[in-house]
């Protein structure tokens, strides 16, 4: 609804902005104007003003201020339109009419929630029921509680074509608002309208009020030709313009400026003032499920303009959190160049890339909340990623190289458009720019060593970096050659404190998918144990809780070695839970989200279990033998920046990344117990 200046300014002279305030600060008169303590943040000393003369206030802890519209609007977390229709009903004016038009899609809205409500219960109802018996196996193997599913009002859509069409039929709706609501499927080529989700988990989706205007379905078969499905475009949906969860999200950030509550801990304060946008339903339950309130995902589609509005309005610097993989990168890299044109001063972005092949709920289940915590805290900036996308992964050892590097710093930074934040990026890309191609420069920011920084730079000159003159028994001019990685070294691939950074660490802490596979493998066939103990002995492991497992189980098979073969899974279980590794144990098994490698799983054919683990070992043992190739690579290209030793890198990392895909073929081993065979 529009509303007139008259009417708004009606509104402030009916209502004086301290009658406003006063219902949430106790206000003392100061004067000509009012004062008392900031809503929007805890202190002692008033900084909060109010000036009836100037229809506004002004609060100088927040620096925020405004009208009585923006007041009730941050301290109630409402929009404008609600803003004003709660004002007016304060100083009792009647809102102003609208038009028959304005009425009549006014009424059409009204009637449109109605159904959709109506369809959320029904979907609700059916998952508690005989017929969503599957569904709620489903969600249980997901880890979503009976909770979890209230809270997030989750369903199931039945099978059958026409159930919820009946269902709403048999409540007075008719068809036509069920296909404009987007719940049928209608057409000149389709003589009776069916059900749009069937067989599906069905996951509301609600406007920033808290009403449902669509749904998300996940199939529950494997042969549909779509596995999520969304409602299709709408009067009261349209897929670019909303976020899965905005409602919560927006009251957390909105609590999030108040004094923390005494009931409240200050990891909780912490994890709901940090606006987190994942990539889908299920992420964002698992995130809100441990303590991440304020977490959203776009509908399906790359982030859109008016998400990226959305996420400002909530919050300052959100973070986008994706998959480390190569997708998950290139959506990164979208959402950059969907930000550059749009930054303001204050507004920004941060970015999280989770371990490689795993997403929230597969981190959250497999290492806990602590790990995804500081995937989430060692956010980059957005200046730090775009940085990276241009100078990672390339040798800058040539002049043309140096100003093509330039010219394309100039080119990104171009495409802010505010002429402020512009400024400032031209100035800090300048300094990392000097830095980065002649190191012993000391700009305006003072930058660190990094990993990469420098290896444009002549290695010839590190010596005159370090200003050596005189001579000694360490070589001609005294002075010992740095090590790789310190500030001098001119190619460093990661450098160390990224090493020992938070992100690193959060990656340490979940258990890679390979190694947890080959601990289920032997813990669900001990004859393994026995039969193969000298490959288990000669696998390198990567995590500490997998490598703590692995000794013992070896320990256990080498002082059993008659009876490894006939040790039963359970009885195995014991001795380790005996040997206080219970925990690790379930971390281990935890660990393995995914229920497709057949060969690990229990009740498989013996032939498919060997074909399995003889798969898994090879590969492991690959990883393994490429990760120290990496290390000498990187090595030798930071004592020697050439193009040969580039190119050597890139191989492996190219090699690397290959391995990544390779395991996913595994899961088509298990021919002998009714599984189709695939070869590697």
């Amino acid at each position: 609804m529009r509303f007139t200046p008259q009417f708004l300014d009606e509104l402030k002279a009916r209502l004086p902005v301290s009658e406003v305030v006063g219902k949430r600060v106790k206000l003392i008169r100061s004067g000509r104007e009012f004062k008392g303590l900031s809503p929007f943040g805890k202190e002692k000393t008033p900084s909060f003003f109010v000036n009836d003369q100037k229809e506004a206030w002004f609060d100088f802890s927040s620096q925020k201020n405004g009208s009585i519209f923006d007041f009730v609007m941050l301290t109630e977390g409402v929009t404008f339109p609600e803003a004003v229709e709660r004002l007016a009903q304060m100083a009792g004016v009647a809102l102003p009419k609208v038009s028959p038009e304005e009425q009549q899609r006014s009424a059409r809205a009204k009637s449109l929630y109605d159904v959709m409500d109506l369809a959320a219960k029904f979907f609700e109802t059916t998952l508690a029921g005989r017929l969503g018996a599957k569904a709620r196996g489903y969600l249980a193997d997901r880890g979503l509680t009976a909770a979890t599913q209230v809270q997030f009002r989750i369903g199931y859509s039945p099978s059958e074509r026409f159930a919820l069409k009946e269902h709403l039929g048999s409540h007075g709706v008719p068809v036509g608002d069920m296909i404009e609501a987007g719940l049928l499927i209608a057409g000149d080529d389709i003589p009776v309208p069916f059900d749009r989700f069937r067989d599906r988990v069905m996951f509301p989706i609600t406007d920033i009020r808290g009403r449902v205007i669509a749904f998300g379905g996940r199939a529950m078969e494997k042969d549909v030709a779509a596995k999520y499905l969304n409602s299709p475009e709408t009067p009261l949906f349209h897929k670019g313009h909303t976020l899965y969860n905005i409602a919560m999200a927006r009251e957390t950030m909105h609590n999030a400026g108040k004094p923390m509550q005494p009931a409240q801990s200050k990891d909780a304060a912490k994890a709901g003032a940090q606006l987190v946008a994942v990539e889908g339903y299920v992420d964002v339950i698992a995130m809100v499920t441990a303590g991440f309130p304020a977490s959203v995902a776009p509908l399906g589609t790359a982030l859109t303009e008016e998400q990226l509005g959305l996420l400002w309005k909530m919050a300052d610097e959100p973070v986008l959190c994706f998959d480390g993989d190569g997708a998950g990168v290139r959506a990164a890299y979208r959402a950059m160049d969907l930000a550059l044109p749009r930054l303001k001063p204050g507004k920004s972005l941060k970015f999280a890339l989770l371990p490689t092949g795993q997403d929230p709920d597969d981190l959250l289940r497999s290492s806990g909340r602590d790990a995804v915590a500081e995937v989430i805290n060692a956010a980059k900036p957005l200046g730090q990623m775009l940085w990276s996308r241009e100078t990672e992964g390339h040798a800058f050892d040539t002049p043309e190289r140096r100003a093509a590097l330039e010219a394309r710093v100039n080119e990104v930074t171009g495409q802010i458009a505010d002429e402020s934040v512009r400024k400032y990026y031209r100035q800090d890309f300048n300094d990392r720019l000097r830095q980065f191609l002649n190191p012993g420069f000391a700009g305006r920011g003072q930058f660190p060593p990094r990993g990469g920084q420098g290896q444009g730079a002549p290695q010839s000159n590190w010596r005159d970096r370090q200003g050596v003159t005189g001579t000694g028994p360490a070589g001609r001019f005294g002075a010992k050659r740095p090590e790789v990685g310190s500030r001098n070294t001119p190619y460093v691939v990661v450098s160390q404190q990224m090493a020992a950074s938070p992100v690193h660490r959060g990656y340490r802490t979940s258990v890679p998918t390979r190694e947890a596979l080959i601990l289920q493998a032997a813990l669900n066939y001990p004859w393994l144990l026995h039969d193969h103990l000298e490959a288990l002995a000669s696998l390198e492991f990567r995590h500490q809780g997998a490598g703590q497992l692995k000794a013992a189980l070896i320990d256990i098979a080498a002082h059993s070695s008659d009876h490894a073969a006939g040790l039963e899974p359970e009885t195995l279980r014991a001795e380790l839970r005996n040997r206080q590794l219970g925990e690790v144990l379930e971390r281990i098994e935890a660990s393995i989200t995914s229920h497709s490698v057949w060969g690990s799983r229990p009740d498989a054919a013996p032939q498919d279990v060997l074909i399995t683990w003889q798969q898994l070992v090879a590969l492991q043992h690959q990883h393994y033998s490429l990760t120290k190739e990496l290390e000498a690579v990187t090595h030798a290209l930071g004592e020697d920046p050439s193009e040969t030793n580039y190119l050597r890198l890139r191989d492996v990392k190219d090699r690397l990344s290959q391995m990544d895909g390779t395991e996913a073929l595994i899961e088509g081993f298990g021919a002998s117990s009714g599984r189709g065979a695939r070869s590697l």
